[in-house]
């Protein structure tokens, strides 16, 4: 697929509770609530919504699903391809299709409908059911489920092969200077950490000794270059 522009596309409007099913969460109080590693997803906008890691355990312990804040930052929408467990502040929601890039779109276009909740007027489940959210439609009207997915999975290519990138330069700049735990912008010389300042022991007192040694400089050789320009081919 190669025309993945939001722009490009038709676009519908579908009540939310025809794209997934709508479910309830379960409070764990303060009191009840066990320190462990599980996440526990409540009505934060931060973190991905979650708001504690628990040892607790209940019928809404899931992945795979989506959370949408009914109270408090309402109307956030969150996808968790991990195990969590769902406080009644938020309802969890199942995508019909259940895609962890399709799931990712439509909390992007749930999120979009944040403006029009607050404390006075929250997210609860009829309302939820009753929103609706604007999908990109296919030739007869359905939900371009193939669109969102193509789109989700080049969003994430954009955001990951700079990342990939420099994390190819650092490894292998690393394995050419045998270990070296130091890293500098790419093409800038840097001292190695043996002959940086350092630090004696005299009485309870610190004093700085700086080492008379010449300091070793490092530039990148041409084939880290040519390297990282193929693992970049390959990463796109």
């Amino acid at each position: 697929m190669n025309n993945l522009f939001l722009d490009s596309r038709n676009w519908e409007a579908f009540f939310i509770e025809d794209v997934a099913e709508i479910i309830s969460g379960r409070d764990i109080y303060e009191k009840e609530r066990l320190d462990g590693l599980v996440p526990y997803i409540t009505a934060t906008a931060n973190n991905n919504g979650i708001g504690y890691f628990v040892a607790n355990n209940n019928e809404t312990l899931e992945s795979g699903c989506l959370s949408v804040n009914r109270n408090g930052s309402v109307g956030y929408c969150f996808y968790h391809p991990y195990k969590a467990l769902f406080g009644n502040d938020t309802r969890k929601l199942r995508p019909k299709k259940n895609n962890r890039y399709i799931a990712l779109f439509i909390s992007m276009c749930i999120t979009k409908q944040r403006e029009k909740y607050g404390y006075g007027y929250k997210m609860g489940t009829g309302r939820l059911k009753r929103q609706r959210i604007l999908l990109p439609v296919d030739t007869n009207n359905n939900p371009d489920w193939a669109f969102m997915e193509a789109y989700m999975k080049q969003k994430e290519q954009q955001i990951l092969k700079p990342t990939i990138y420099k994390l190819c330069k650092q490894l292998i700049i690393n394995d050419i200077l045998g270990g070296v735990n130091c890293y500098a912008p790419i093409g800038k010389p840097f001292a190695s950490p043996k002959f940086l300042p350092r630090y004696n022991e005299v009485s309870v007192l610190k004093k700085l000794t700086i080492g008379t040694d010449k300091l070793h400089m490092y530039h990148q050789h041409l084939s880290i270059m040519v390297l990282t320009d193929s693992l970049e081919t390959m990463a796109a």
